[in-house]
């Protein structure tokens, strides 16, 4: 039985989500605040939690302090942020601070319940890792440990950023459009969520570039998408 953190200080739409999850079989716990969500996870049986549903707009500490502080103490939780305005600026902010996926609320239960599943997927072990070790200049991905290391230091990353790393360098060289990473890492197939593939491979290059805004890992082919390796 999965176990969701889910983080909502509207205690209606908690009881809701909480009810349509435990229906699906999930374990729930649940927090009003942002500050009542770190302490369960700083908890022993915070050790269980295998994702959280954050909604952004919390009283007193935002959704997005909590995301960028769950990211700072677990690089592979996943997050699913909730916006209720499905404002681009809020989306982008979130998905900077870390968080995997976003759904607009209201969101029905098929819909939250699919993001959850495929979020899921994207945490357990790859069908790529049983491919060689793969690298360039410095960068090592070891495909059967699930590990990336820079000149010999370990990289942490969240599951969806590592997948996103496995896919590209499975095939370097290879040019990926939006739609094939999104349809491939995240299951979606709406072209309006690329902002997804954008925001993961911007915080994929601050942890591998020496200089993000000149990558030499992560290429973007202009009107294309991108690509791992040299141009």
């Amino acid at each position: 039985m999965p176990h969701v953190l889910l983080i909502e200080d509207d205690a209606s739409v908690r009881d809701g989500m909480e009810l349509v999850l435990r229906r699906h079989g999930y374990g729930v716990a649940t927090a009003a605040t942002g500050e009542q969500a770190l302490a369960l996870l700083a908890e022993e049986r915070g050790a269980r939690i295998e994702l959280a549903v954050l909604d952004l707009m919390l009283p007193g500490m935002d959704g997005f302090e909590v995301c960028r502080r769950i990211r700072a103490r677990s690089a592979t939780l996943p997050v699913i942020m909730l916006t209720a305005r499905g404002d681009d600026s809020d989306i982008v902010t979130g998905l900077e601070a870390g968080a995997d996926d976003y759904v607009v609320k209201p969101v029905t239960a098929p819909v939250l319940e699919a993001r959850i599943r495929a979020a899921l997927r994207r945490a357990e072990p790859s069908g790529q890792a049983r491919e060689a070790d793969s690298g360039l200049a410095g960068l090592v991905i070891d495909r059967a440990g699930l590990t990336v290391t820079k000149h010999g230091v370990a990289v942490a990353l969240p599951p969806t950023e590592l997948r996103l790393l496995l896919e590209l360098s499975a095939s370097p060289g290879r040019v990926f459009s939006r739609e094939q990473l999104l349809e491939s890492i995240w299951d979606h197939t709406f072209l309006g969520d690329s902002r997804l593939v954008d925001a993961a491979v911007a915080r994929l290059r601050a942890k591998l570039e020496d200089t993000p805004a000149k990558p030499r890992y992560v290429q973007t082919v202009r009107g294309f998408g991108y690509r791992f390796g040299p141009l």
